[in-house]
């Protein structure tokens, strides 16, 4: 499963590669549903000693002639993240070279990255998919009115990105994206929130996004929330559902905020679910 440094998946023809932009140091308190004590002692249980940072992914997709990339980290965006250019330049990636953008959702962690400092797009080339609730959400005016200083800095930024990519945005529906990668909705997080499940007749990967923050805590007990969730039930219905869905069809799982391992799979354990490495192909 890992190729180089890089963790690595092949389905089919296609060749999914986990892109580590970095991560965002952040606190337990951020987290509802669970005493901060309880979240401690899952993360202490999983080995992980900076318990409250948030690790952040895109991927990257080969394949049938296509480089595709999902979610483009935060780009250095309120001081977070910013690697994953120079993880596309170590495996001979250019800009230039990515034909299609695959977004999850709007947040500055997966978007940052789609822009230069002075605004122009990074990727030139590339068609941006995303889903139209998703466009919705954040052009609504009463929404950006209501919304935090910070919230307020999330909507300038994705109506910057939208703008920088004018002609180039492609919505999201129940069709494949290209051969074999179909978008999938899971709403909760944001309204169109989406993941992307990538097939063969032998094998899947679903890429879901922000369906966890925090993997070992949210698996185990899956209502948890987080606060950047805009729906929190809707959000616990969608990971409840997620999290059955990759055990019943052996789903392998990437997740934009998983660790560096990039890909896990699922166990169901009393009540959650156990997060489990995979085996090494």
């Amino acid at each position: 499963m890992h190729g180089d440094s890089f963790p690595t998946c092949q389905v089919g023809g296609y060749q999914v590669i986990a892109l580590s932009d970095g991560t965002m140091a952040a606190t337990l308190d951020l987290l509802s549903g669970i005493d901060v004590a309880k979240a401690a002692s899952i993360q202490c249980a999983a080995g992980i000693e900076r318990q409250g940072d948030i690790h952040i992914n895109g991927y990257l997709i080969r394949g049938y002639g296509h480089t595709i990339l999902v979610d483009a980290g935060a780009g250095g965006q309120n001081n977070v993240g910013g690697r994953l250019q120079e993880k596309l330049k170590m495996l001979g990636i250019l800009p230039d070279d990515v034909d299609r953008i695959l977004l999850t959702h709007g947040h500055p962690d997966h978007i940052g990255g789609l822009l230069h400092e002075n605004g122009e797009p990074v990727y030139k080339k590339a068609d941006l998919y995303i889903h139209p609730l998703e466009i919705a959400h954040w052009q609504d005016n009463e929404k950006l009115q209501r919304a935090s200083e910070r919230g307020k800095h999330n909507f300038a930024l994705f109506r910057k990105v939208l703008a920088a990519y004018a002609g180039k945005i492609r919505l999201l529906d129940e069709n494949e994206v290209v051969q074999g990668i179909r978008p999938v909705w899971l709403p909760g997080h944001t309204p169109g929130h989406t993941g992307f499940h990538i097939h063969s007749d032998k094998k899947a990967v679903l890429i879901w996004g922000d369906v966890v923050h925090f993997p070992y805590i949210q698996s185990a007990v899956p209502a948890v929330s987080i606060m950047f969730d805009v729906n929190p039930l809707q959000a616990e219905e969608t990971r409840k559902k997620a999290l059955q869905q990759a055990v019943d069809d052996k789903l392998i799982i990437a997740g934009m905020h998983l660790n560096q391992t990039g890909f896990c799979c699922f166990q169901r354990s009393g009540d959650g679910y156990l997060l489990c490495r995979l085996h090494q192909e």
